[in-house]
Order: structure tokens, then C-alpha cells, then sequence
């Protein structure tokens, strides 16, 4: 089985700040990630092809990502960023995947935790937007906190035709060991057809200094149940995985969490289909 690992980033501060690195505790990532740092430890884990996931909500990014698409086989796909208002988000779509690499668009994403509204999904240019997304034949990347999914659910109910890919599991409270609200949210997530779950961001939502494989598990099962093995994909969240744990270990990590027949769908398929790779 070719693993292929569904979530990560590179970033080069010389080329844009990455202003979301603040503090002592993100103090470990303010430096240059980039694929020639990746590749050796992903292919030494197994892994054959990825995604790349959009880091920062600049226009300028997406066509950068697109062409280290062009220029690495390794990256199969690519979720990058446009601003879902914007009344011609249509033609920009379009003007993306008639770039460079653009063949390797397969999503979009906008970083809807930071947004003070926890209804901001569910504005009418953020839906028409969205809609767009749709009809562009491409995915939608949820990165959300808990207290934003349910609007993610009405989103998804009222977009039915637009695959929600969930980016670690919306972030739930792992380092305070609760399960509710955000089971119960995920859970009606996951109800809908249109919904999928990345198995991604685990142990840097838990402590870590000191997290183990059974503070995850609970979290871990909640998603499996709801999603099942069909509608669950791996990604490494590389490099902010690298605070708790090395790509090689959040690799096995995933693996430990999830059933021998489980793992072909969640390690590949899933995101083979998603993300059309």
C-alpha cells in the first residue's frame, strides 16, 4: 500500500511571514519547512503521494503551491486558498487551474477559526462562494474550532452538491480530556453524505509535552464511528506535528489507532477519491 498522507504545509519566511507562529510554544517552527526537508522522511515512512494544504490566506500562495505541484512528484495534490467573497470567485478558479501546475488544484480552504462570526460559513457571499467551489469540481477544507461546527453542518446540509473535507477532526479539546460539546457536533457533521474527516492534528491538540496514544484514542473512535473507514484519511499535519512528534512517529501513531482492515481506505483510498489524485 502507497500511504498517502492527505495534510501538510511548507512555508519559506524569506519569501512571506507566516504571522500565526507567535509565542514560545510555536517558537520551534519560525523557520524554513520545505519539500527537500519533507521528502526524505515521507518516503522513508512510506509515503507516496500528499497534499499540499494552504498555510496563509494571501492570493499569492496558491500559485506557488501549484507549481512546487509541477516541480515535485511527491505532491499529488494541492488545497489552496481565494477569498470565497469575492464576487468573481468563479473566474479566479478558473484563472487558478489555467496556471502552472494548475491540474493539481483540488481544493479550497480559508482559515474560518480565526473569524470572530462562528456563523461566518453560513454568510450569503461566503455561501455563493462556496457554491462555486462546487460547481468548479473541487473540495472544501473545514479548519474550524468546535464551537464553528455546527454551522459547518448547516453549511454542508445546505451545499449538498460540495464535498466537506473536516482538518483534524475540528480541533477538538484533547488536552483537557472532554468529549462533549464537540462529539455530539461532529457526530452531526458526520451524518451527512457530503462530509469527510481527516484522521490529522491529534497530538498537537493534546499536551505536547506528555500525550500517549490512549489520550487520543477516545477522540480517534468518535470519528471512525461516525465517519467510518470510507469518509477518514491520514494527513501528517507536517511541519506543526513536529512540536509533539516526529513525521515517522505521527505516522505510526495513526496506524495504532485504527484496525488492520481500516487502514487501506484510511492510509489511501479515501483521499485518492476525495481529492481525485
Amino acid at each position: 500500500m502507497t500511504v498517502v498522507d492527505a495534510h501538510h504545509h511548507v512555508w519559506d519566511l524569506a519569501v512571506r511571514d507566516q504571522d500565526w507562529i507567535t509565542g514560545d510554544a510555536l517558537r520551534p517552527l519560525r523557520r524554513d519547512f520545505g519539500m527537500e526537508d519533507l521528502e526524505p522522511e515521507a518516503r522513508a515512512a512510506g509515503v507516496g503521494r500528499t497534499v499540499l494544504v494552504q498555510t496563509v490566506t494571501v492570493p499569492e500562495e496558491t500559485p506557488e503551491f501549484l507549481a512546487l505541484a509541477e516541480a515535485h512528484e511527491l505532491i499529488a495534490g494541492v488545497v489552496g486558498w481565494t477569498d470565497l467573497t469575492r464576487p468573481d470567485v468563479a473566474d479566479e478558479l478558473a484563472r487558478l487551474r489555467a496556471l502552472p501546475g494548475g491540474r493539481y488544484l483540488k481544493g479550497i480552504r480559508h482559515q474560518v477559526q480565526v473569524e470572530p462570526d462562528p456563523r461566518w460559513l453560513l454568510r450569503p457571499d461566503v455561501r455563493r462562494g462556496l457554491a462555486a467551489v462546487a460547481e468548479a469540481g473541487l473540495v472544501y477544507d473545514l479548519v474550524v474550532l468546535p464551537r464553528q461546527l455546527p454551522a459547518c453542518v448547516e453549511a454542508a446540509a445546505a451545499l449538498p452538491g460540495l464535498t466537506f473535507v473536516l482538518d483534524h477532526l475540528g480541533k477538538p479539546p484533547i488536552a483537557s480530556a472532554a468529549l462533549e460539546p464537540w462529539a455530539s457536533a461532529v457526530c452531526a457533521l458526520a451524518a451527512l453524505p457530503n462530509t469527510v474527516c481527516k484522521l490529522s492534528g491529534l497530538i498537537t491538540e493534546a499536551d505536547p509535552a506528555s500525550w500517549s496514544v490512549d489520550d487520543l484514542r477516545p477522540y480517534a473512535d468518535v470519528v471512525l464511528e461516525a465517519f467510518g473507514p470510507g469518509r477518514l484519511m491520514f494527513g501528517s499535519d507536517w511541519p506543526v506535528c513536529t512540536l509533539a512528534a516526529s513525521y515517522g512517529e505521527v505516522l505510526d501513531v495513526a496506524v495504532r489507532l485504527v484496525s488492520p482492515y481500516e487502514r487501506e481506505r484510511i492510509f489511501a483510498t479515501t483521499a485518492t477519491r476525495v481529492y481525485d489524485l
